[in-house]
Formats: C-alpha cells, sequence, structure tokens
C-alpha cells in the first residue's frame, strides 16, 4: 500500500467497497454484507472512542492558547463572523432549491410507519439550551454528549486563559492527553481505506432503489445544495476575499474532504483537517489551533444549514403545511444560530428536531428521512469539513498569517505521522 498515497488509498477503499456492495447486493451474498457491515461498524466505534477526550482537549487547549496569539480577540471574532456568513448563505441555497424542486410534492408515504425517533431533549430551544449544561461531568463523557463536552471545554480553557501561569500545569497535562489522543487517532485514521471500504460496501448492499425512489428529489436536492457550496460558493469566496487559488484549495484538502465523505464524522476528521490546514493550507499554526476545533464543533453547513432547510420543506410538504416568508426566516435563523447543535457527529438528528420543532412542523417528519440518513450524511459531513478549512484560510490570509509558498507548493504527503505537534505548545505566560 504504500506505493499509494493516502488519497489513492481512499480511493481504492471507495472502489472496492462498491464492487463488493453491488456483489452483496445483486447476488444477495448474506455473508458478505455482514461482513461489509461490521467493517465499516469498527472503523467508526474506534472513531467515537477518541471523540470525548479529543473534544474536550482540543477545545480547552485552543481557547486556552487564544493568551499567544496576537489580536486573539480580533481573529476569533472574524473567524465567527465567517463561520455565521456562510451557514446564511448555505441556507439560502437549501431554501432556494427546496422552493425550486418541491422535494416532499407527490410524494406518497406511510406516515404512520415512520419510524420512532428519540427526540427527548431534542426539540426545542429549551432542550437545546438546557441541554447544553451538564447535570453530571461524567454522564456527559460516558454518554458522549459532545455539545457538554464542549462546553466544559470552553469554560474550563476560559478559566485557564483567566488564571494564567497558575494554570500551567493543568494546561501541559491537557496539551499531552490531547497529542497522545491525535497519536493514536492517526493510526484509525491509517486504517481509513478499510473502513472506507465497509461503509460504503454497506450503504451500497443496504439502499437499494426502492428505499430511495420516493425520497429521490430530495436526496437530489441535499446533494446538489452541497455541491453548489462546494464547488461554486467556497471557490468564490477563496478567489475574491481569500485571493488563493481555488483548485490549489482543492488538492491541498481533498484528503480531508475524502475522508469526511466516507467516516461522516468532523470531529473524527479533526487531526487530519488539522494538518491539512497548517501543513499544506500554510495556516499560522498557533491559529490553526484554535479556529480547527472551534469549527469541527461548531461549523456544519451541510448537517446545520442546507439540510434542516431542505428537509423542513419537505416535511411541510408531505404533511400538506404550508410555510410562508415568516417560516422560511426563520428556518434561516435556526440554521445559522442553531448550528452548534450538530456537535460534530455523525447525523443532523438534533438539528433536524430543533428546526421542526420551532416551525411547528410535525417531529414524525425526522422519521421518514432517517432511513435514508446515512447516504445523506456523506455529502453533507463533506460539506462541513471543506468549510472548516475554508474559513481559517480567508482569516489567515486577511490577517496575513497564511505562508502562501506553502498553500501554493505541490502538497506535502500525508502518509507519516505529523512531525510536530498538531497545536502548538506556548512557552508558559509570565506571573
Amino acid at each position: 500500500m504504500k506505493r499509494f498515497n493516502f488519497s489513492l488509498q481512499l480511493l481504492l477503499g471507495l472502489a472496492v467497497g462498491i464492487a463488493l456492495g453491488f456483489v452483496a447486493k445483486i447476488w444477495d451474498v448474506a455473508w458478505l454484507a455482514d461482513t461489509l457491515t461490521q467493517v465499516g461498524k469498527i472503523f467508526v466505534n474506534l472513531l467515537k472512542l477518541a471523540v470525548p477526550p479529543l473534544v474536550f482537549t482540543a477545545v480547552l487547549v485552543s481557547v486556552a492558547n487564544l493568551r499567544n496569539v496576537n489580536g486573539a480577540a480580533r481573529l476569533a471574532s472574524k473567524t465567527l463572523g465567517w463561520f455565521l456568513a456562510t451557514a446564511a448563505i448555505a441556507v439560502a441555497i437549501g431554501i432556494v432549491l427546496g422552493l425550486i424542486i418541491n422535494p416532499g410534492q407527490g410524494v406518497a408515504l406511510d406516515l404512520s410507519g415512520a419510524k420512532k425517533v428519540d427526540t427527548e431533549g431534542a426539540g426545542t430551544w429549551l432542550d437545546f439550551l438546557t441541554g447544553i449544561i451538564p447535570t453530571n461531568i461524567v454522564t456527559a463523557f460516558t454518554e458522549v454528549n459532545v455539545l457538554q463536552i464542549v462546553f466544559l471545554g470552553i469554560v474550563l480553557g476560559a478559566a485557564a486563559l483567566a488564571l494564567g501561569s497558575k494554570a500551567e500545569p493543568f494546561l501541559s497535562l491537557s496539551r499531552s492527553v490531547l497529542e497522545l489522543v491525535q497519536k493514536a487517532l492517526w493510526w484509525v485514521i491509517r486504517l481509513a481505506p478499510i473502513g472506507t471500504a465497509g461503509l460504503i460496501g454497506k450503504a451500497v448492499s443496504t439502499y437499494g432503489w426502492e428505499l430511495l425512489a420516493p425520497l429521490a428529489k430530495f436526496s437530489l436536492g441535499v446533494y446538489v445544495g452541497c455541491f453548489v457550496v462546494l464547488l461554486a460558493v467556497y471557490p468564490t469566496l477563496l478567489a475574491v476575499f481569500g485571493k488563493v487559488n481555488p483548485i490549489q484549495f482543492f488538492r491541498n484538502a481533498w484528503p480531508a474532504i475524502e475522508l469526511a465523505f466516507v467516516s461522516r464524522s468532523s470531529v473524527g476528521t479533526l487531526p487530519l483537517t488539522q494538518r491539512v490546514t497548517v501543513e499544506r493550507n500554510g495556516v499560522d499554526r498557533d491559529y490553526a489551533s484554535f479556529a480547527v476545533p472551534f469549527g469541527a464543533t461548531t461549523k456544519m453547513d451541510g448537517c446545520a444549514s442546507i439540510y434542516p432547510a431542505l428537509a423542513a420543506i419537505f416535511v411541510a410538504q408531505v404533511y400538506g403545511i404550508h410555510l410562508g416568508i415568516g417560516e422560511y426566516l426563520l428556518i434561516a435563523f435556526v440554521s445559522v444560530i442553531g448550528s452548534a447543535a450538530t456537535a460534530g457527529l455523525t447525523g443532523a438528528i438534533v438539528m433536524l428536531t430543533l428546526t421542526l420543532s420551532t416551525l411547528g412542523l410535525p417531529l414524525e417528519g425526522v422519521g421518514l428521512l432517517i432511513a435514508i440518513d446515512p447516504i445523506l450524511d456523506m455529502i453533507r459531513t463533506a460539506t462541513n469539513v471543506a468549510g472548516q478549512l475554508v474559513v481559517p484560510v480567508l482569516v489567515a490570509r486577511g490577517e496575513g498569517r497564511l505562508d502562501e509558498t506553502v498553500f501554493n507548493a505541490p502538497p506535502q504527503s500525508l502518509d507519516d505521522a505529523p512531525a510536530r505537534p498538531a497545536v502548538a505548545t506556548p512557552e508558559p505566560a509570565a506571573a
């Protein structure tokens, strides 16, 4: 396998998975379908295993590291501003596409047979806001509630920032844990070609046309919307505001986007996103150590903008509920402000239930879409990660923190583990 670089290995895994999936589907090879399912499941479980310590330490260290970045407040505000701006563009595209294709019009589905989905604690804004604060710290980690883990990381990071040198022993431990987790997760990422074969193979063998046909327009709309953001919006922003070559950007970013597509996890892709941002896109390491973890847990143009906009229109049309200008504006507001609800894990159920409940639409609509969610989540997550890569480039370019020599150089190999820590380790602050 060393004869092929990492990107080609992922493509090879994709091709093998598709081929094996078709074999299992067409000839009804049950053992092969089960094997592909188990391989994909093991890979995803390995990624999820690292999520709690990775998210907690990455967010904590990134917030604390702001004290070592000149103009930290300006950088943070610009990053957040671009997050909101691109989310607004993405949700506008989702709404326009929904109005053009009418994804739920003429769809005949057995509404009584909608899959039951547990939406407890995720149905309203009050549920969302109260759910951010954990009632038990241990439970937040054992149940992998990423939003609560992010909250804890931000609070402790801010506390460490306020304490200064007194918090340095704790921060040193957190940096060490972060590097250990990233090292172990890098070994898991190296298994991605095998995991890709399993995940794609399972999808091909499981989701036939008979399942996709009633939701074809909706599924097509999600993919078209994501492709418009990926191939039109982001390149335009990079060329106009970043003044960099969009083609070179995608050459640099491709491995992270590809891994996001097959893993369906922004957090699981975080170490690779970090490496691409610094080693290929030339973004300043200190700024990237804040922007990338922040983006991996809150920047979700696919899951939190395009998808809920189209899904809300789809559910309204299936149930025969009229949406007016006010409802469309509400969709945009929920998508832009509530994007943190997706929290970097696979799936966007929380964001969808939040949108539907805010609009007063039936939450049973979630059950109509969950059957094909893995197929849609692939392109959604790829869009999420692409946005997480674009914004640091835009901000770094505007702040003089982008190394254009690194950005324009032939993409550096990612076959080996990082030579330096993904998150910079600053010197202790003076007392």
